[in-house]
C-alpha cells in the first residue's frame, strides 16, 4: 500500500453538527445526574449535620453554579470539538476535559456516597490539575472555549479550600 492510499484512509469525514452536540453535550449532562444521585440523599442527614467552614455558600447556591458551570463546559468542549481533525493538541485536549469531567463525577460519589471528605479531598486536588491542564490546552486550540473554563477553574479552587476546611473540620 502506497502512502497516499494510507492518507486517504485514514481521513475521516467531519461529524454530523447534531453528533458533535451529543458528544458534548451528553457526558456532561451524564456527569451532572451521576453527581445528583450521589448527592442528593446524603444532604439530609449527613452533609447537613457535618461541621462547615465560615465561609460555605448556602445550599441553594450549589444548584444554579453548577447548572452554569456544566452549560458552559458543554459549550466550551462543543467548540474544541468541532475543530477540523488534526488539529494539533485537539485530541489531547478532549481527552484532558473528559478527565476532569469524570473526576468532577466521581467527587460527588467519594465526598457524599462515600461519606468521606478525605476521598472527596483526595479527588478534588486532582481534578483542580486536570481543569487547569485542560483550560491551558483549550488556550492554545479555541480562546472562547478556554474562558468558559474560568469560572469552573474558580469554583472548584473555591470547593477545593471548602472541602480540605470540613475535612480538617470533621476528621
Amino acid at each position: 500500500m502506497n502512502q497516499s492510499a494510507d492518507d486517504a484512509g485514514s481521513a475521516r469525514p467531519p461529524l454530523a453538527p447534531w453528533k458533535l452536540y451529543l458528544i458534548a453535550v451528553g457526558p456532561v449532562l451524564l456527569a451532572l445526574a451521576l453527581g445528583q444521585v450521589a448527592t442528593f440523599p446524603n444532604l439530609e442527614p449527613w452533609y447537613a449535620q457535618l461541621r462547615k467552614p465560615r465561609f460555605t455558600p448556602p445550599d441553594a447556591i450549589f444548584g444554579p453554579v453548577w447548572t452554569v458551570l456544566y452549560a458552559l463546559m458543554a459549550f466550551a468542549v462543543w467548540r474544541v470539538l468541532r475543530l477540523p481533525a488534526g488539529t494539533v493538541g485537539k485530541g489531547a485536549g478532549v481527552t484532558l476535559f473528559y478527565i476532569q469531567l469524570a473526576l468532577n463525577a466521581a467527587w460527588s460519589w467519594m465526598f457524599f456516597a462515600m461519606h468521606s471528605p478525605l476521598a472527596g479531598m483526595i479527588n478534588i486536588v486532582i481534578q483542580l490539575f486536570f481543569i487547569v491542564l485542560t483550560l491551558s490546552v483549550f488556550r492554545r486550540l479555541d480562546r472562547v472555549a478556554a474562558l468558559c473554563l474560568v469560572p469552573l477553574l474558580a469554583w472548584v479552587a473555591f470547593a477545593t479550600a471548602l472541602t480540605v476546611s470540613i475535612w480538617k473540620l470533621n476528621g
